[in-house]
């Protein structure tokens, strides 16, 4: 995986293999990140990473600027390597290793940004747990966006807060906002 722009644009990261990870393509990155940058001034974003894995969302939003992420992971051995990562590269990014449903219950800051990259097998019922929780939650601010990537087979248009719906090879971004 490699790092799209920022200060640490074109660095190459090599996660170890053992990790349960599929990290997202750096063209569908590219891709979400151009949408993004045309939406958000990334120096005052407070971005929550969902199912972080590699942590390669973080490492984008912390290398263009994000003043604080926050990355949740289930795994051990992800939230290890994010954390020597981020310390590595002076990263401002806090890891918590959790299950995602536990955290989104009791969290209770808000974020500009919330981006969720769970496996691809999901089901809708998963999906949409993640929507409620958010919303139900209050951890949306008002013009943030709750970003989910997903398979381009699922379908999530008829979740509520939906927005918006790219896709990018076999990957899709579901948009959420109020």
């Amino acid at each position: 995986m490699r790092i799209i722009s920022g200060i640490h644009k074109g660095r190459r990261l090599i996660a170890p293999k053992k990790l349960p990870v599929r990290p997202t393509t750096d063209m569908a990155k590219e891709s979400l990140f151009n949408i993004l940058r045309n939406r958000y001034q990334f120096s005052s974003l407070k971005v929550l990473d969902l199912f972080a894995g590699t942590g390669n969302i973080s490492y984008e939003f912390a290398s263009r600027g994000a003043e604080a992420i926050t990355a949740v992971d289930a795994h051990s051995g992800c939230v290890k390597y994010i954390n020597e990562t981020a310390s590595t590269l002076e990263m401002p990014i806090e890891t918590l290793k959790s299950d995602v449903y536990d955290f989104l219950g009791r969290e209770t800051a808000a974020y500009d940004l919330i981006f969720a990259d769970p496996p691809y097998d999901f089901e809708d019922a998963q999906f949409i747990k993640i929507v409620e929780l958010v919303f139900d939650h209050n951890l949306l601010k008002a013009e943030g966006s709750l970003i989910l990537e997903h398979s381009k087979h699922t379908d999530l248009q008829n979740i509520r807060n939906f927005k918006e719906l790219r896709k990018y090879g076999g990957s899709a971004f579901s948009f959420f906002q109020h």
